[in-house]
């Protein structure tokens, strides 16, 4: 009886040490292989070379398939994806990336507003984005977790800091 008491408890305190991966999810299925690493890893293009954050900052922007040609016209032009790619540019079709992190509709969220603040960057809440060839969600964007952020910079928690009140 002992024995079994001992391994049940070994094995709780192993697991409550072990990380969970309750917030790393599957790679969703993309249109087109994209590999990050190789784009800002390898190549040092920033995020906001393809993800700009424009007017009042609440999005940071899918690039256009202009973007990618500005350089896929010379580069890889061969490869069976860019010339899928270059197909949609010259329809104008928008490639359909599928969403790897999106918040619910009712929370506000500013991209501007939060890489303006000291220490917060794109990786604080996408991950080592640099060095993934394929993305997946694997960082926490609840509410609890955007609220021990907030606590932890001394942001305000006010609900309607990013709720609508209703």
């Amino acid at each position: 009886m002992f024995a079994r008491v001992f391994l049940l408890v070994a094995t709780a305190v192993i697991a409550a040490q072990v990380p969970s991966p309750k917030y790393v999810r599957p790679a969703p299925e993309q249109p087109l292989p994209f590999s990050h690493k190789k784009h800002t890893g390898e190549l040092k293009l920033a995020c906001a070379d393809c993800h700009p954050i424009p007017g009042n900052g609440d999005f940071a922007t899918l690039p256009a398939t202009a973007q990618c040609m500005s350089c896929h016209t010379t580069i890889k032009k061969d490869s069976p994806h860019v010339q899928k790619l270059a197909a949609w540019h010259g329809e104008g079709v928008k490639v359909r990336w599928a969403p790897v992190y999106r918040i619910p509709d009712y929370v506000f969220f500013n991209h501007r507003i939060h890489v303006a603040v000291n220490g917060v960057t794109c990786e604080t809440c996408h991950g080592p984005v640099a060095e993934r060839e394929v993305l997946r969600r694997e960082k926490d964007i609840s509410m609890a977790a955007c609220m021990d952020c907030h606590r932890a910079k001394g942001a305000s928690n006010d609900c309607l800091l990013c709720h609508e009140q209703r």
